[in-house]
């Protein structure tokens, strides 16, 4: 086991000089970062390619994506988006008695560790929106770098801090280590004061539990397993049937179905139909034989269930792995819901069909928390399936996507990419988007404290 001490303790010095550090500062940190990437793109693109076997045109698009995503939030330090501040003044007459001088502002939680993710070897590795956003809050990062990319994810770690010194940053605002023990000891640590995950449910949670154990407790922001619901409309099947299934397996694949947003659970008024519009494609190879056996596990766990049958498969790609369509009756799976809860994470997914509004109102309340659902309704007419289906889903995915696909979570503003248990341990916070900042930053109010002792941005 690798000593971690020299990282954590180097993490440790670096929290007082980044949390007094500008926010401009701060942002001219980012863009160095995403300037330093850009520069070694011929050399970390082929990398990323021998080691997840990703195609160079989504390996350099992702990369594309990494930087600029750094330089959004660096701009939103600049404008002050990014450090937001509150000020009530004295209010003799406030209604529950004399109010004093509030100023509210946030500071940097600390030291943060980071575990990398393995389907977006840039956009949720080592420079992801997970050490941006941390990085952008002035927190030191310590990032748990995947087994599945290891020589990419060294080799990344040290553009990162090079560029970073060269910004003038402190030693320790950015650490890499590796390993499953290393990173529980880092985790354990009383130096870090919150984490970041993405990966399944069952790791995930796994570590929740130890950072919620500690005798100090810390957050947890773990993204977890979603099925990505989706519901055809009857109006929407009878518009366009036939296009939204060759839409939904193309969504369904791409990128093998590697992606935590695959819309895994498809509900339609006419199952036969749809699944017979279906034309399952040989998928693209996946990252790893552990996520093929994963795959094939998990596969053959929801067509085991009770009711549910193997409708459409492909034909298999060099590696054995088989784009699979599962279909199974609404009646019969709300009698055994289990399939709805079952992340098949690869190019796979279910088919259920209803026959009612009451139907799939059952299959919904049935449906766990997820990171997204989607309606696929008419394209002009009102939809009043539509409009009710939204308020289904609204209790249980925190992005409700319309007459499109969930593949593809663009980094803005109001992105949200989170959603109840357990799709997330932490339903109100983002991975994805500006507001993923939050995470990383405590409130902090000053009540009636003179300007000599106020932060810049309070004074």
């Amino acid at each position: 086991m690798t000593d971690v001490e020299p990282l954590l303790a180097a993490a440790d010095a670096a929290r007082p000089a980044m949390r007094k550090a500008s926010a401009a500062t701060r942002a001219d940190w980012l863009d160095a970062v995403a300037d330093a990437l850009d520069e070694a793109r011929d050399e970390l693109v082929p990398l990323a390619r021998e080691e997840t076997h990703l195609p160079e045109a989504r390996l350099t698009g992702e990369l594309g994506r990494t930087t600029f995503q750094a330089r959004l939030f660096a701009e939103g330090l600049r404008t002050g988006e990014l450090t937001p501040v509150r000020v009530d003044p004295e209010d003799p007459g406030w209604g529950m008695g004399p109010r004093p001088e509030l100023r509210r502002t946030v500071v940097p939680i600390g030291p943060v560790l980071v575990f990398a993710a393995g389907n977006f070897p840039f956009a949720f590795s080592v420079f992801g929106g997970d050490t941006v956003s941390a990085l952008a809050a002035g927190c030191p990062v310590v990032l748990k770098a995947h087994p599945g990319h290891p020589r990419l994810s060294r080799r990344t770690a040290g553009v990162v801090v090079d560029a970073l010194r060269a910004a003038g940053a402190p030693d320790g605002a950015f650490g890499l280590i590796e390993g499953v023990e290393e990173s529980i000891t880092v985790l354990r640590d009383p130096r870090i004061r919150a984490a970041g995950f993405t990966g399944s449910t069952a790791g995930g949670r796994a570590l929740f539990d130890i950072a919620a154990s500690r005798p100090d407790p810390i957050p947890f922001y773990g993204e977890l397993g979603s099925v990505n619901p989706v519901v055809v409309t009857p109006a929407g099947w009878a518009e366009r049937g036939t296009a939204i299934a060759g839409e939904w397996v193309g969504s369904l694949t791409l990128g093998a179905g590697q992606f935590c947003t695959n819309p895994g659970v498809i509900l339609v008024p006419d199952a036969d139909a749809f699944v017979a519009a279906v034309e399952p494609p040989v998928p693209g190879r996946m990252l790893s034989e552990s996520m093929e056996r994963n795959l094939a596990a998990r596969v053959d766990e929801v067509a085991a269930l009770p009711a549910v049958h193997r409708a459409a498969q492909s034909e298999p790609n060099d590696q054995g792995v088989r784009t699979t369509v599962l279909a199974v009756s609404a009646p019969e799976v709300m009698a055994d819901p289990r399939a709805l809860d079952v992340e098949m994470f690869g190019p796979a997914g279910l088919v259920v069909g209803y026959s009612s509004q009451d139907e799939l109102d059952a299959v919904l309340r049935l449906v766990p928390g997820q990171l997204t659902g989607t309606i696929q309704a008419h394209s002009t007419d009102d939809d009043p399936v539509a409009r009710h289906v939204a308020g289904a889903l609204e209790d249980r995915a925190g992005r409700i996507v319309y007459n499109a696909w969930p593949t593809g979570v663009t980094v803005s503003g109001a992105q949200h990419h989170g959603g109840p248990w357990p799709s997330t341990t932490a339903p109100t916070s983002t991975s994805v988007g500006l507001a993923a900042i939050s995470r990383w930053q405590r409130p902090v109010t000053y009540q009636g404290a003179p300007a000599s002792v106020l932060p810049p941005e309070l004074r």
